[in-house]
């Protein structure tokens, strides 16, 4: 993975249908997706329950892109070698997930994946600021994380902003996770942010028999940038 800062938008497949992952993946990699993204969730740390690393192996030979894997569990630690074996490229953590986030960071590293840190709406950026030189990649979460299909908190373009400033030149991805649509992408784009994870705005319309929607979709989210 070169390092770019490009607007990439990451479809998460909890939006797809979960009897189907390997097609689906193909296909919205065919109609345009950047990276996969991967909802990890525990039903403790956030109000869901998703993924374990089975899943996240089985659709690894599926993904001709990059797997974002976003681990919203607690603890994290016991379950970063699983999730790499399983063949994630990057491991987001949550800095609230435990009280040792720079050790989170370093196994995440050690087991060969880029370490990506995420961050809770309540949870001020400048949190970041001694983990900078640790981290691939921070996720700011614009809806509280559990479900999809959320409204988006109009606050987290300005810490967009704020965050951007804080990174520099560091070779630092910033990913924006939660109601991300053709009306939110370019404020928060224009933040700074480049990557873009979208659930049900790249899957409503379409199915793997019929795509072309989640292209569309794709399209509509760049064209608005």
């Amino acid at each position: 993975m070169s390092f770019d800062r490009s607007v990439k938008i990451a479809p998460s497949i909890l939006s797809a249908d979960f009897a189907d992952f390997g097609r689906e993946i193909a296909a919205v990699e065919a109609q345009g997706a950047d990276w996969i993204h991967v909802d990890v969730m525990d039903g403790h740390f956030v109000p869901n329950l998703t993924f374990g690393p089975p899943l996240v192996k089985a659709i690894r030979k599926h993904v001709t892109t990059v797997m974002d894997v976003h681990l919203m569990i607690a603890p994290v630690d016991p379950y970063i070698a699983a999730f790499a074996d399983a063949g994630a490229d990057i491991l987001t953590a949550h800095l609230e997930a435990g009280p040792h986030t720079h050790r989170t960071l370093q196994a995440i590293r050690a087991a060969g994946c880029k370490a990506g840190l995420a961050l809770n709406p309540g949870t001020p950026v400048e949190a970041v600021i001694p983990l900078l030189d640790m981290v691939d990649l921070v996720c700011l979460m614009t809806v509280n994380p559990g479900f999809g299909g959320q409204k988006f908190i109009h606050s987290q373009v300005a810490q967009t902003a704020k965050l951007r400033a804080m990174i520099g030149n560091r070779p630092i991805h910033i990913e924006i996770d939660g109601g991300v649509t053709p009306e939110t992408a370019p404020l928060v784009v224009a933040a700074g942010a480049d990557v873009l994870v979208a659930g049900s705005a790249v899957f409503k319309g379409g199915s793997v028999t019929n795509p072309a929607p989640y292209g569309e979709n794709m399209m509509a989210i760049r064209a608005a940038i």
